[in-house]
């Protein structure tokens, strides 16, 4: 089986109506005959919204500090693709790190 890697940004996962949509695609990619692993973003504007957060408290948020609050956006988008992928009776596990 080929392997499909697709990646997705925040605007193709701005709403659950959207990700819905991803989920019917990376499923189609599925049911061809590949295996897929899929990339996403935060949703929408997340990542801006965290970092304007981030620098009302500190104008020069530690680098470390600001990684973690901005994976945060990846990882939720990340869990609500899996549960989606299940929803339409996909296998499917979400990674970070």
């Amino acid at each position: 089986m080929p392997l499909i890697v697709q990646k997705y940004g925040g605007s193709s996962l701005s709403s659950l109506k959207r990700i819905k949509k991803v989920a019917q695609r990376v499923l189609q990619v599925k049911t061809e005959g590949n295996d897929i692993v899929t990339v996403v973003s935060a949703m929408g504007d997340t990542t801006d919204e965290l970092l304007a957060l981030a620098l009302q408290l500190n104008s020069h948020p530690p680098k470390r500090e600001l990684d973690m609050l901005l994976s945060t956006g990846e990882i939720v988008c990340c869990a609500l693709l899996s549960m989606a992928l299940r929803s339409l009776g996909a296998k499917s596990v979400s990674f970070s790190g």
